[in-house]
């Protein structure tokens, strides 16, 4: 039997954001700023992986991917004008609906799902991606497991989160709620994981790590990829052999 990830709290709190989930100036105007580095490291990564050439617009036509935590849709829909066909889950209805009618608006066709992923129809994918959603599921090895289920052999799954540091707990908790640039209530720090606990999570999940990146702040850019991984980081994994 499945075991339920979604934390109910998380879900009601992040679907309170939903209207102004595209806003780039809005509560979601942190997502606004990782999404180009995550992006960035994603299609090195689909490159790399696939042997792509790095000038090609759609590099994954004729795949599959699917982004649970989708939110409204911000990592979807490149995924989608990348070529592939997408899927995108989320526990909040009201994120669905809205990733929904930014979809259309948009001439994107994404099936988006709310709920639990364990409760789609089996399938596999092959991107699996989930952007700072490991933190807020109430079992964390079971959520890796899921993500694991639904990788397709010779696939590829990205995922990012903070890490659990002092740093991370002043910057990215204190810091960024007081002042407002995330919504409070958004971090429970004891929740973050590092690098360390979640690469035996996945190891445990059967999967092979084979990347990790730093993702930091940048006076230039906002974010940037590499160097410390003290606030936050990406990790890249496949099955084995």
């Amino acid at each position: 039997m499945s075991t339920a990830t979604i934390n109910p709290n998380e879900a009601a709190h992040f679907g309170a954001l939903a209207a102004d989930w595209w806003d780039p100036h809005g509560s979601s105007a942190m997502l606004h700023k990782l999404n180009p580095v995550r992006l960035s490291y994603i299609r090195s990564k689909i490159d790399a992986h696939w042997h792509g050439d790095t000038r090609e617009r759609h590099p994954l036509t004729g795949k599959s991917a699917i982004d649970v935590g989708c939110g409204a849709g911000l990592l979807a829909e490149p995924l989608a004008r990348m070529g592939a066909g997408v899927t995108g889950v989320d526990a909040a209805p009201e994120n669905i609906a809205a990733a929904q009618d930014h979809a259309a608006g948009q001439g994107l066709a994404i099936n988006y799902f709310a709920g639990e992923l364990a409760a789609l129809p089996a399938a596999t994918f092959d991107l699996v991606t989930s952007m700072e959603v490991v933190e807020h599921v109430t079992d964390p090895a079971a959520f890796i497991g899921e993500l694991a289920a639904r990788l397709a052999p010779g696939g590829l799954m990205i995922l990012s989160t903070p890490n659990r540091t002092m740093l991370s707990k002043l910057l990215l908790v204190e810091a960024a709620e007081r002042v407002g640039a995330v919504p409070r209530g958004t971090h429970d720090w004891d929740q973050f994981l590092k690098p360390e606990e979640l690469t035996k999570l996945m190891e445990g999940a059967g999967l092979e790590v084979i990347d990790r990146t730093g993702l930091s702040p940048s006076a230039a850019k906002g974010f940037k990829l590499g160097g410390s991984e003290a606030l936050n980081y990406l990790v890249t994994a496949r099955w084995p052999g």
